[in-house]
């Protein structure tokens, strides 16, 4: 039986339990706070990050792991006795994260890797990671893995609302003069990923209306194999936990929090439902 490991990067938002519990290697992204500097996960928690936002004047920044990062995850694994690694990273069209992981595994020739692109962030790459390091404890070979991490990638799902655009504009990912008027409006953008890029999915004019807007969108892919809903320091994330408790549903849902990768770009009270809609039935014959 085959031993594959399964390597993502911190963007996945996967609580630790879950990442110990199925021997999950997280390969960090780095945050900035003008000069400071933090490794995530491992010297910046979600908790200290999102006392940071609230406190600091300068908005964070956030710059991919190198090459060398990933090669000695590789390492690692195959001094734990794996026979290869799956790479799964966050949308390639968001970050370098996953071109680094391709360099890293060109100049590993002599252990097997393979890289694929989640075209998605957050817990919608934790879940894809989630299924795919459970397949991998029961043995399923290198191959195999890859190609289900692809069809996975299409059943995936994200929905969030932001409480702010401060993060978004200062980023540079929304026109400054749309986000001015929506901020003037108190509207608050629906926001999901279409082919691994943020997208707008809507508006509501209120905090309640968009929260809920989040839960319908969620609700009408159902049933869904797995729910994560995950938060930036959010006080009224306990309203969406209601309103998803009837979303039909094969796992438990996971509440987290949102961290630092992520959350730079959201800003604080952002929440997001990511989802796995269930496998179609098979036809029969």
């Amino acid at each position: 039986m085959s031993r594959v490991r399964l390597i993502t990067d911190s963007a996945c938002d996967l609580p630790q339990d879950i990442v110990t519990s199925l021997d999950i290697d997280v390969v960090s992204l780095s945050i900035r706070f003008g000069d400071e500097e933090f490794v995530d996960r491992v010297d910046l928690s979600p908790a200290q990050f999102w006392a940071r936002c609230a406190s600091s004047k300068v908005l964070p920044e956030t710059s991919a792991p190198s090459p060398g990062a990933f090669h000695d995850a590789y390492e690692r694994a195959r001094n734990l006795g794996y026979d290869g690694a799956l790479v799964v990273t966050l949308s390639a069209a968001l970050s370098a994260t996953n071109q680094s992981a391709t360099l890293a595994a060109a100049q590993t020739p002599d252990f097997a890797v393979r890289v694929v692109d989640s075209q998605a962030v957050s817990m919608a790459l934790g879940l894809m990671v989630l299924d795919l390091a459970e397949s991998a404890r029961a043995g399923t070979s290198l191959e195999e893995l890859e190609t289900f991490a692809l069809s996975l990638r299409e059943r995936v799902g994200v929905c969030g609302t932001l409480d702010t655009l401060e993060h978004l504009v200062k980023g540079g990912r929304v026109g400054g003069a749309r986000a001015l008027l929506g901020q003037v409006l108190a509207i608050k953008p629906l926001l999901e990923l279409k082919d691994g890029v943020v997208a707008e999915a809507g508006r509501q004019r209120t905090r309640a209306r968009a929260l809920a807007a989040i839960v319908d969108v969620a609700r009408q892919n159902a049933p869904l194999e797995r729910l994560a809903i995950v938060h930036g320091d959010a006080p009224d994330v306990a309203s969406v936990v209601s309103l998803a408790a009837s979303i039909p549903l094969e796992h438990p849902v996971i509440v987290t929090d949102m961290g630092p990768v992520v959350g730079t770009h959201g800003g604080p009270r952002i929440v997001a439902l990511c989802w796995i809609s269930s496998s179609p039935a098979p036809l029969h014959s």
